[in-house]
C-alpha cells in the first residue's frame, strides 16, 4: 500500500539546514496498522505529513497504491489527498457552530452526492464510532473523547484507503484514551490500513508493527 525509499526532508533555519529526515525507507501493507514512534524532534510527524500528502520532501519519493505521490501537480495531489486519505489529528478541529453530524459532512461537500446521502454516510460513520443519536449536538456538548470520535468519523466518512492518525489521544484522560484506540483497533479489524504517530508506548500495543525514529532515521 505504501512504499517509501531514500526519503529526506530538509528545512532552512538560522544556522543552515535542519535534516528532519535522512533517508527513511519503509513500506505498509494493505490493511496494517502500523504505529510510527520517537522522541520529539526524531521526524515522526514530519513523516506523517509527508505520507499524507501535505508537505513535499526534499528528496526520496512516496508510492501510494503504486501511484508516485509527489509525481503529481498539486491539483492532482490535493485530488489524491482527497479521495485516498483520512486524517486524524491531536486537536479535533471540529467547527464550533457545526453540529456532529454537520461537521462529519464536511469532506463530503465536494463530493456529487445528494444532500441526503451526505447525511446518510455522515450518520452511519457516527453510528460507527458510537455515537449513534448524538448527530445534532454542538462540539461543546460533547465529552472530549466524543469529540475525539467526531473526529474519527468525519476521517473515515468517505472511506479512505489509508486513515492517518497524528497523537489522536494527545489531549484525552488515559481511560478515555483507551477507549478511543479499542475503537482503532476495531476499525483495523474491518480492514483499515492506518498510520498512526504517537509518544504513548501504551498507544503502540494496539498496532501490529512500531516503527521507531531517532534523528530522523528508521532505526527498527
Amino acid at each position: 500500500m505504501i512504499t517509501v525509499t531514500n526519503l529526506m526532508k530538509s528545512y532552512p533555519s538560522g544556522e543552515g539546514e535542519v535534516r528532519a529526515l535522512r533517508g527513511i525507507d519503509l513500506t505498509v501493507e494493505t490493511g496494517e496498522f502500523v504505529c510510527i514512534m520517537g522522541q520529539s524532534g526524531s521526524g515522526k510527524s514530519t513523516l506523517l505529513t509527508i505520507l499524507g500528502g501535505m508537505c513535499r520532501p526534499s528528496d526520496g519519493s512516496v508510492t501510494i497504491d503504486g501511484t508516485a505521490l509527489y509525481g503529481l501537480d498539486d491539483d492532482g495531489l490535493a485530488d489524491f489527498r482527497a479521495r485516498t486519505f483520512g486524517f486524524v489529528f491531536q486537536s479535533f478541529h471540529l467547527v464550533p457552530y457545526l453540529t456532529a453530524l454537520e461537521n462529519v459532512m464536511l469532506p463530503l461537500a465536494p463530493l456529487r452526492l445528494t444532500a441526503p446521502e451526505k447525511r446518510s454516510m455522515a450518520s452511519e460513520a457516527l453510528a460507527r464510532v458510537g455515537l449513534a443519536g448524538k448527530e445534532a449536538r454542538l462540539p461543546s456538548r460533547l465529552s472530549g473523547g466524543e469529540q475525539e470520535r467526531v473526529a474519527i468519523a468525519r476521517a473515515v466518512v468517505n472511506r479512505p484507503t489509508i486513515l492517518f492518525a497524528d497523537e489522536p489521544t494527545g489531549n484525552l484522560d488515559s481511560a478515555t484514551s483507551d477507549q478511543v484506540m479499542a475503537l482503532f483497533a476495531e476499525l483495523h479489524q474491518a480492514g483499515q490500513t492506518i498510520v498512526m504517530v504517537t509518544h504513548n508506548p501504551d498507544n503502540g500495543r494496539y498496532a501490529q508493527r512500531t516503527i521507531r525514529l531517532k534523528d530522523g532515521l528508521a532505526i527498527s
